[in-house]
């Protein structure tokens, strides 16, 4: 049986690693590299809630670009000049 013996051998291509957030045991789990440590995640989610900056304002995890002013981070320029930073705009 040809495709047994393939989807076997796919199968045990698959490193089972635990994410670091969740604990799950995944297969089709995932490395992020980032300033010298490497990080392992089962989905998006787990990825996002160890490695997304937080708001200095609002406190919301940032997931897109977000404002950098003075080594702080903001979700956007709203939050950045609620905190005082002054000249910070979001591009248009």
């Amino acid at each position: 049986m040809p495709c047994a013996a393939a989807h076997t051998a796919r199968r045990t291509l698959w490193r089972m690693a635990r994410c670091e957030v969740c604990g799950n045991e995944y297969g089709m789990s995932f490395e992020v590299h980032a300033q010298g440590a490497v990080h392992v995640f089962d989905c998006f989610a787990c990825a996002i809630h160890r490695m997304a900056p937080i708001c200095e304002h609002c406190r919301v995890q940032i997931i897109g670009q977000g404002v950098e002013a003075e080594g702080r981070w903001y979700c956007g320029a709203h939050c950045a000049r609620a905190e005082g930073k002054v000249g910070i705009v979001d591009r248009a």
